[in-house]
Formats: structure tokens, C-alpha cells, sequence
């Protein structure tokens, strides 16, 4: 090939690079900036479409890529590649949004503040557009309560020690972050963390076991306002809720079989709990009074 040739070549890439960049943007975001070692961190990729033709999105390996920075420019260790499922198209002028799991592809461990990019790959084009960088923190919380316990061990083998954890943060300022962390006894390793929500300063959670480890917490999250949750030894929430104080405050309660449950206060009705009412047309004649 001559060097007439590789250069035209060149240049038709290019500007095929520029026109992509400019037809099809990409950003990133986070719902939050702030997040402990461990946390589930989720990014929102946005994709605009404004090239005047439909483009085809996600249907092969490593479409979506992304790179994680220090500030100081160091690449952060990538360990697994995120789970991007589902290929989809975009009509010009549409707009298409990824929810992508980052945190366990990279070593996130470390306090710090870093930078993520993504880059997208556009196979109808063969070429690729990047985001700019989003900025996030890696903080630690201070830790207020924690709870040594241990899993059912399989026949002549000790039990498995596990921690429940609870830290707050106050990097909002004006407002304290409640958090759990369930991990190893030796803090190593982190299985789960959850964030619980926000937490009065004064208030000091309460905090019970029940005979399948399940840890039940309640904290006061407002003036009159208080949280409650029912979390597994494998960091999952099986029961939640919101009481208001009316009347006497919301707390925890052991019955005289060993039920843990909330006694006190009011709690707050969800959607699901709500009665479902039916409109005056949806009523027929013949079930009318």
C-alpha cells in the first residue's frame, strides 16, 4: 500500500472520529460522589444519538469500556470486566442509559478521590467515543457498633465468624450517613456494605440478633421519624421499614419465644399495603347500592 493510500486511509478515520464525536456523546454520572471501601458502586452511562440514523448498542463483549484514575494520574487495577447485558437501539435524537456495577472490577479499597471514563464503541461505524471523567471518593466511616457472630459449621468443623458493622459518615455536612458492613472477623474481607440512609446526630441505633443471625436494627433517621431493617448474615435486607414516633418511640422488643420485632411509635404504610379503590365507572350497575 502506498503512503498516498495509508494517508487517505488515516484521514477518513479521523474524520470519522470527529463526526462520531460529534453526532453520538457519552457521559457518565453517579447518584452520589461519596461511597465506603466496599460499597456498590453504580454508574449511569448516557448515550445521545444525534447522527440522523439509527445506531446498534451492546451486542458484543467490551462495547462499554471503562478506566478508573487516581487523581494523580495512576490507573487503578482493573480486576474483572463489568456486566453489561442487553444490546438495544437508538433512533436519532433518542437517548439510551446504562446502569453499570463498577465496584467489583476495580481495586477500590483505598481511600482516595479517583476518576472514572467510559468509552463507547459504535460497531455501525467502527469507531468510539469517551466520556468525560466523573469524579467519585473512597472514604472511611467512623465506627460505631459491631457484633461478632458465627455461621452454622458443617459436622466436626468450628463455625465460620462473620462481623456486622455500623459506621457513619458526615461528608453531606449537615446531614450523617448510617452504614452497614458485614465482613470477616479478621477485616479482611468485605462482604457487603449497605447504605442505611440518614441518621441523627444524637440518636444511638439499637441493634439485635435472632437465632438465625439476621441482625435487626433501628435508628432514628429524623426528629420524630426512625428506620428499621432486617439483614442476613450474607448482607441482604429481608424486611424493612419507617416508623413515625406517635405516641411512645419506636423500639426494638424480644417476645417470650425469642421474635424480635418494633413495638412503639406508628409505622408507615407502604403502596403495597395500601387498599386499592376502584372508580365510580369501573363499578357495574348490578354491584351498585
Amino acid at each position: 500500500m502506498s503512503k498516498s493510500v495509508i494517508l487517505t486511509v488515516l484521514l477518513v478515520l479521523a474524520t470519522l472520529g470527529r463526526a462520531a464525536a460529534q453526532a453520538v456523546t457519552a457521559e457518565v454520572s453517579f447518584e452520589q460522589e461519596h461511597f465506603l471501601p466496599g460499597e456498590t458502586i453504580v454508574a449511569a452511562v448516557k448515550i445521545t444519538n444525534q447522527s440522523g440514523q439509527q445506531l446498534h448498542f451492546g451486542d458484543s463483549a467490551g462495547w462499554l469500556e471503562f478506566a478508573v484514575e487516581a487523581m494523580d494520574g495512576t490507573v487503578i487495577r482493573h480486576l474483572a470486566d463489568p456486566v453489561v447485558a442487553g444490546a438495544f437501539d437508538l433512533q436519532s435524537s433518542e437517548i439510551g442509559v446504562k446502569h453499570v456495577e463498577i465496584s467489583p472490577c476495580f481495586d477500590l479499597k483505598h481511600t482516595g478521590r479517583y476518576k472514572l471514563t467510559v468509552t463507547v464503541h459504535i460497531r455501525d461505524w467502527a469507531t468510539a467515543v469517551q466520556s468525560k471523567p466523573a469524579e467519585f471518593d473512597v472514604i472511611h466511616g467512623a465506627k460505631i457498633w459491631e457484633q461478632t457472630f458465627g455461621l452454622p459449621g458443617t459436622a466436626g468443623r468450628s463455625p465460620e465468624v462473620r462481623k456486622y458493622v455500623l459506621n457513619e459518615a458526615n461528608y453531606l455536612r449537615d446531614q450523617i450517613r448510617l452504614y452497614l458492613c458485614v465482613q470477616d472477623e479478621s477485616d479482611t474481607t468485605i462482604y457487603r456494605v449497605l447504605a442505611l440512609g440518614p441518621m441523627v446526630a444524637f440518636g444511638q441505633p439499637e441493634t439485635l440478633l435472632d437465632g438465625s443471625q439476621r441482625l435487626h436494627i433501628l435508628w432514628q433517621s429524623g426528629s420524630s421519624v426512625y428506620g428499621y431493617r432486617v439483614v442476613t448474615p450474607e448482607g441482604v435486607v429481608v424486611e424493612q421499614a419507617v416508623y413515625d414516633y406517635v405516641g411512645s418511640r419506636p423500639r426494638l422488643n424480644v417476645d417470650e419465644h425469642g421474635g424480635i420485632s418494633v413495638v412503639g411509635g406508628a409505622p408507615r404504610l407502604r403502596s403495597a399495603d395500601m387498599p386499592s379503590v376502584r372508580s365510580p365507572v369501573d363499578l357495574s350497575p348490578a354491584g351498585s347500592r
